[in-house]
């Protein structure tokens, strides 16, 4: 689940200290053939198709957002198909109202929206072939102009003024002429000649476990942004192929400016950090003079990478994790916005589910219904969890002998298999979120005695605690709950953690009621 930015992430480059700190010093490794090779110019062309690629999509989206805002004029003023006088929203009759006047504001509209997803980097070179995330950031982008076009005319007090109906189907109607226009971009980008004229091509320098798992992650998906030209042993290594993989070794470390010259390379990737300092400042000067990026995996920082970051105190560079989404403090706010509404409309909602369920478990298994349990919090919090009863009364007498309820568990009462499947018994943990000990989406809690034991036993278990644990999480939606492999669990839990968004919220909310593989 580690992203390709993430093992990607440390750079250096001709703005980096490092290789400013080696000025034009001599290189400890001759490079063979180093200035006599003809400039390249494969890079440079591949730029240029890139460069043109995001153009078209700039030009493509600009006129997709018009578009959708001109949409919604017609519809909300001129299509009849809306009241002028909505009672159920806006109260305002307009009257008869004249593109002319509507023009400014369409045009402010539009350049805020464009601005928005200029702020987002839907424009990003990478995005490019990877239509998943171009319709994540346009979601995103349209639902914040949405809230943002609307609270703006309230402060500005626009003439006209600003109706709302119209801001909601020119959103709408955006929304899906953007994702329908990427939607034929992307598959013109997929045309095989095109795709490779647009991937960044990389070579590795040392190989590792890491390097294999970024290799598996780029080969594994069709829109991937890169293309892996080979491998070159490191100055500690010897000339040996990786074993069990497809990618070649194309030379000896001091052939590396021949091999950058002969496969275009953009990136070279250094993946042995037993690589001596000066040997990492010759790398990062070649790859200057050469003009290629120079990326480091960052083997020191098995998790969390995506909060990498490079900052310096006093003028001395220093390398480490800063801060996650969930660290900023206007996203923490939003999010707990989100809980509070939600726990307030899903308490609310299922009083009748409650009602049912309460009937149902006491005719099976009479009793408290309700069931309390401690489970660990944000940041090694204690609290009492709760959930609908659904095993036999004392079942948690026994609950140390296994991390999670087995399959086909003789503790689980038959409705109780009904609530599980359906995740009714964790109904009542809305009230946990309202108090603020939980969230809607996060981390799924554990028992005190298996997280004590779990965090010896499974690598960066405790880093999940960076939140607070939610109903639900990616890795459950994913059918990692129950009986599953708990490293894999831990994996996804730290990706959430590290690409949280409140649209990446919804989004498993929404598969939470649909994906309930391992739910039992």
């Amino acid at each position: 689940m580690a992203s390709i930015q993430g093992f990607l992430q440390v750079t250096y480059s001709k703005t980096s200290p490092v290789a400013a700190a080696a000025g034009s010093g001599s290189s400890p490794v001759d490079f063979a053939d180093d200035a006599t090779r003809p400039f390249r110019l494969g890079s440079r062309g591949r730029s240029l198709r890139g460069d043109t690629a995001t153009a078209i999509a700039v030009v493509g989206d600009v006129a997709m957002i018009f578009a959708g805002l001109f949409f919604g004029f017609w519809l909300r003023f001129q299509s009849g198909l809306i009241p002028r006088r909505t009672s159920w929203w806006n109260r305002v009759d307009f009257g008869p109202v004249f593109l002319e006047t509507y023009l400014g504001l369409i045009l402010i509209g539009a350049a805020f929206l464009f601005g928005t997803f200029l702020y987002l980097d839907l424009y990003q070179r990478r995005h490019l072939l990877r239509y998943r995330r171009v319709a994540i950031i346009i979601a995103s982008g349209t639902l914040f102009w949405f809230v943002a076009y609307l609270s703006m005319s309230l402060v500005l007090r626009f003439n006209p003024p600003i109706s709302r109906v119209y801001v909601l189907c020119s959103c709408v109607g955006a929304t899906c002429a953007l994702l329908a226009w990427r939607a034929v971009f992307h598959r013109l980008m997929q045309v095989e000649k095109l795709a490779l004229s647009l991937r960044q091509r990389v070579l590795f320098v040392g190989w590792s476990e890491d390097a294999d798992k970024l290799t598996h992650v780029i080969h594994a998906d069709e829109s991937h942004a890169y293309q892996i030209v080979g491998y070159l042993p490191s100055a500690n290594e010897a000339v040996v192929p990786p074993s069990g993989t497809a990618i070649p070794a194309v030379g000896q470390y001091n052939q590396l400016p021949a091999m950058i010259r002969s496969f275009s390379v953009d990136i070279v990737v250094l993946t042995d950090l037993n690589t001596s300092t000066e040997q990492i400042i010759s790398l990062a000067n070649l790859c200057e003079r050469e003009m290629v990026q120079f990326k480091i995996i960052p083997s020191y920082f098995q998790i969390l990478v995506s909060g990498l970051k490079l900052e310096t105190i006093s003028g001395v560079p220093i390398l480490g994790v800063t801060e996650l989404p969930l660290d900023r403090t206007w996203n923490r706010f939003m999010k707990r916005a989100v809980d509070i509404i939600g726990a307030s409309v899903g308490l609310l909602g299922s009083v009748p589910i409650l009602v049912w369920c309460w009937l149902r478990i006491y005719n099976e298994s009479p009793g408290p219904i309700l069931f309390s349990q401690e489970r660990v919090g944000r940041r090694g919090h204690i609290f009492k969890m709760l959930k609908l009863r659904s095993m036999q009364l004392g079942a948690e007498k026994t609950d140390h002998l296994n991390q999670s309820t087995m399959r086909q568990d003789p503790r689980v009462l038959k409705v109780g298999e009904l609530m599980r499947r359906w995740n009714l018994d964790e109904i009542p943990q809305f009230w946990n979120v309202l108090k603020g000990e939980m969230s809607l989406v996060g981390p799924r809690p554990e028992r005190t005695y298996h997280s004590e034991k779990l965090s010896y036993e499974v690598p960066h278990y405790n880093a999940r605690l960076a939140s607070k644990p939610g109903m639900t999480g990616w890795a459950q939606v994913n059918g990692l709950r129950g009986d599953t492999d708990l490293a894999e669990r831990v994996r996804y839990d730290l990706y959430y953690l590290e690409n949280w968004s409140l649209i990446l919220d919804l989004q498993i909310m929404f598969q939470t009621f649909l994906d309930r593989k391992n739910a039992y």
